[in-house]
C-alpha cells in the first residue's frame, strides 16, 4: 500500500466517523486524572521553554487542543480529516484548526514551542514514523517539548468499523515504548520520561515525554 492509499483511507474513515467520535470522547479528559496530569506536565514544559504556539497534531475533534488552551497554552490543532476539523471548529469557535498531515507538516522551521501527538501516530506505518519525528523536530524551537501518546503492543490490525458502527479502513499499530523512544532519539530528541497507563489492561497506553535539545 502506498502512502497516498493509506492516507486517503485514514482521511475518509475519520471524515465518516467525525461526529460520533467527538460524541464518544466528550468529557474523556475530565474523567481521567492521568490524561489531565499528562497535559499538565506538557503545559508546564511549554511554559518553561518560554511559551508560545503549540501544535496539537492529529487533533481530531479538538477537545485536547481546547483543554490546553484552558491551561493557558496557545494551542492550535492540525488534523488529516477535513470532517474532524469541521467538527472541531464548530465545537470550539475562535480556536485555530487546520487540515494537514504529520507526514508533510506544513509549518515553518522552529515555529512552535511544543508539539503534542496523542494517539495519532497509531495509524502511521513503521517506515514513515522516522520522517514524522523529523518533521516534529524541524518545526520545534530548540528546547521545545514533544509529548506522544499511543497504544502499547506488538501487533497491527485493520479496523473496519468504529465509533457508532460506521465503516472504517485504518490500520492500528501498537508499539512498545522502547521502540518509539529509539525512533525519537534517532530523530534527535532527548527522551525525558515515559508513563505506562492501564498496565493490566489488554491494551495499555503509553506517554513519552521528549524535547528538542537547546
Amino acid at each position: 500500500m502506498t502512502m497516498d492509499d493509506w492516507l486517503a483511507d485514514t482521511r475518509r474513515s475519520y471524515d465518516t466517523v467525525a461526529g460520533s467520535y467527538a460524541d464518544q470522547l466528550r468529557g474523556a479528559i475530565g474523567g481521567d486524572p492521568y490524561l489531565r496530569a499528562a497535559l499538565a506536565v506538557f503545559a508546564e514544559r511549554v511554559l518553561a521553554a518560554g511559551g508560545g504556539p503549540v501544535a496539537d497534531v492529529g487533533c481530531g475533534p479538538g477537545h485536547v487542543t481546547a483543554y490546553l488552551r484552558g491551561l493557558g497554552i496557545d494551542a492550535f490543532g492540525i488534523d488529516l480529516s477535513p470532517g474532524m476539523v469541521d467538527v472541531a471548529r464548530r465545537g470550539y469557535p475562535g480556536v485555530r484548526f487546520e487540515v494537514g498531515s504529520m507526514t508533510n507538516l506544513d509549518l515553518p522551521d522552529a515555529s512552535v514551542v511544543g508539539v503534542l501527538a496523542w494517539w495519532s501516530l497509531i495509524h502511521i506505518p513503521d517506515d514513515e514514523v522516522p520522517g514524522v519525528f523529523a518533521h516534529f523536530r524541524r518545526v520545534l524551537r530548540p528546547g521545545g517539548p514533544l509529548q506522544v501518546g499511543f497504544h502499547v503492543g506488538d501487533t497491527t490490525r485493520l479496523k473496519t468499523e468504529g465509533y457508532g458502527g460506521h465503516p472504517m479502513a485504518v490500520h492500528v499499530h501498537r508499539r512498545q515504548p522502547d521502540e518509539v523512544a529509539s525512533w525519537l532519539r534517532d530523530a534527535g530528541f532527548e527522551v525525558e520520561a515515559r508513563w505506562l497507563c492501564d498496565p493490566d489492561e489488554l491494551v495499555p497506553q503509553a506517554f513519552l515525554f521528549a524535547r528538542r535539545p537547546s
